[in-house]
């Protein structure tokens, strides 16, 4: 399934910077307005969220540097996100750990479909990197 999206990503690799750029942004918002205000809802504590905010927000200042700046080496810039990526999922997955016992079944659905996510994301920028 994954493979057309890696021969899409070969040939329009810094495409697959704009899409992971804004979906740090969407990933921002969701958890620093919308998942704040439904705290009670998913059960995530504040600090939590606004850490886990603030990190797509230096992701996409990366993807969006790199979308209009980078031309050479496009592979390096994919494989440094992709990290990135994967750190933050294991950062996500440790926090819901450390919080199991506040978190609700509704926070986590939300990270474990936002680990879902990012993982397939980052797993597509691996691949693409590995032909620039």
């Amino acid at each position: 399934m994954i493979e057309p999206l890696v021969k899409w990503g070969i040939t329009h690799p810094k495409k697959i910077f704009q899409i992971d750029g804004f979906g740090a942004i969407l990933s921002a918002l969701l958890l620093g307005v919308v998942l704040v205000r439904l705290e009670r809802f998913f059960g995530i504590p504040v600090s939590t969220l606004y850490l886990l905010a603030a990190l797509p927000c230096l992701f996409a200042l990366y993807d969006f540097y790199c979308y209009f700046r980078v031309n050479e080496k496009i592979g390096r810039f994919l494989t440094g996100i992709a990290i990135a990526n994967l750190a933050y999922c294991a950062l996500s997955i440790g926090l819901a750990i450390y919080h199991r016992s506040v978190i609700t079944y509704l926070g986590w659905i939300y990270i474990l479909g936002e680990i879902g996510i990012v993982s397939i994301l980052a797993i597509l920028e691996l691949k693409v990197a590995k032909h620039h």
